[in-house]
């Protein structure tokens, strides 16, 4: 089992910047896919990044369009943390922000493929 927790939301205004943190528990998370989702109010889950496992190469990681260029997904094995820092937050990026862990070899597009969840944290953008 993999715990995972996330911190980090808060009310900031457009433009500005966040950093959520999703430290896990339980297990090393460095042989695990890590994505971040978001859900905006009213509207289904969606997938904003994801990292992947680590291999000898390193890991790759992967964006929703919309936050290319502003939102950066990493990997502290150490602390057993992910992180995702926004820059050039928008208001269209409010949304509660969950944290997810898959095994490799799955789609991490799909929120189904996804075993272990976060509660999640809110990101509100004032315009």
């Amino acid at each position: 089992q993999v715990q995972l927790v996330e911190s980090g939301g808060g009310l900031v205004q457009a433009g500005g910047s966040l950093r959520l943190s999703c430290a896990a528990s339980g297990r090393t998370i460095s042989s695990y896919v890590m994505g971040w989702y978001r859900q905006p109010p009213g509207k289904e889950r969606e997938f904003v990044a994801a990292i992947s496992a680590i291999s000898w190469s390193g890991s790759s990681t992967y964006y929703r369009d919309s936050v290319k260029g502003r939102f950066t997904i990493s990997r502290d094995s150490a602390k057993n943390t992910v992180y995702l820092q926004m820059n050039s937050l928008k208001p269209e990026d409010t949304a509660a922000y969950y944290c997810a862990a898959t095994r490799a070899g799955r789609n991490h597009y799909v929120v189904e493929s996804y075993d272990y969840w976060g509660q999640g944290t809110q990101v509100t953008v004032s315009s």
